[in-house]
């Protein structure tokens, strides 16, 4: 079954922040930090990825677990600190990438999930 068009929503304020951690309790002490302070709507904690990549010189290879963070944009430099402030690493992955467009219904959950920065609940339009 194909959504109508009515389903679907361009936008620009909704985004997916990324991160890798080394182990499982790490990823959810930060995840759950950002639910806590409903900074994102949901995190996906995705295991057994194997990353590789240049460090001080030398190609490493280890398992990190992926972090999947869904959040509005005003939300984005509160999702950095709590991830610096949690994460284990010297220099922690953290990625953003704009959502440029998704079913509306589950975009409309992401706002209504999280507070935007100022501290300000949102109302449920």
């Amino acid at each position: 079954m194909v959504a109508s068009s009515k389903q679907t929503k361009q936008s620009s304020s909704f985004y997916l922040a990324l991160s890798t951690v080394g182990s499982k309790p790490e990823a959810i002490r930060i995840a759950r930090a950002l639910l806590d302070l409903k900074q994102a709507a949901c995190v996906n904690i995705v295991k057994d990825v194997t990353s590789l990549f240049w460090w001080k010189g030398s190609i490493e290879k280890t398992k990190e677990l992926l972090l999947v963070i869904k959040t509005e944009k005003q939300n984005l430099k509160t999702v950095e600190a709590i991830i610096r402030k949690h994460h284990s690493y010297e220099v922690p992955e953290i990625i953003h990438l704009r959502i440029s467009g998704g079913f509306a219904p589950y975009l409309d959950w992401i706002k209504q999930s999280v507070k935007s920065s100022t501290g300000k609940r949102r109302r449920k339009s």
